[in-house]
């Protein structure tokens, strides 16, 4: 896949809310603005991919707790030169939880988000300011699978009820995204929240 197969991707996307219509807009504008987003070279901002991992039931959510956020979270990393955020999105469950068997839900996009990451010092180095542009992927896995945590990032991984999702975050701007995509699928998918 290449940065322009992405931008088709995102351009295809329809937005569910304001916050992702402008965050798509602002994504497409990036993309036609920079030749490296991509890649962290881009100190402004660079793509991302998370993933609502669920189990088989849709009643449970797989997250992480973030060493640097100090946050139960979603699993999610940087793009590093690959345009193939489903990819990018099935590597980091796969590297941040242990769990191997992954299937998504869906193939497309789930859900867009521009996120504001505040300067922290990750592996010693300081990182400024910036936004990651965020495409999340909905995914399966099985609950039974065997977890472990990636001590570089997380210090712990779980099943989480999915109605408990928004509350054990510590981040605000989390619980928004988190609430948005639970209300997703509670719309799409008729999840009981």
């Amino acid at each position: 896949m290449s940065l322009e197969n992405l931008k088709n991707e995102i351009e295809k996307y329809v937005p569910y809310n304001e916050q992702e219509a402008k965050d798509k807009s602002v994504m497409l504008k990036y993309i036609d603005c920079f030749d490296d987003v991509l890649t962290r070279k881009n100190e402004f901002g660079h793509f991302t991919a998370s993933s609502w991992v669920l189990n088989k039931e849709k009643t449970k959510v797989l997250m992480i707790y973030h060493n640097i956020y100090q946050s139960w979270a979603w699993t999610g990393g940087h793009s590093d030169g690959d345009s193939n955020l489903l990819d990018v999105a099935i590597r980091e469950v796969k590297e941040e939880t242990g769990i191997q068997n992954i299937t998504p839900i869906q193939n497309e996009i789930y859900s867009l988000e521009n996120i504001c990451v505040n300067g922290h010092v990750k592996r010693g180095e300081y990182v400024a300011a910036h936004v990651h542009l965020n495409v999340t992927y909905l995914l399966e896995a099985d609950e039974g699978e065997m977890l472990r945590i990636k001590e570089d990032e997380n210090s712990g991984v779980r099943w989480i009820d999915i109605d408990k999702a928004v509350e054990v975050s510590n981040e605000e701007c989390m619980k928004e995204i988190y609430g948005k995509i639970n209300e997703k699928l509670k719309a799409n998918y008729m999840i009981e929240k």
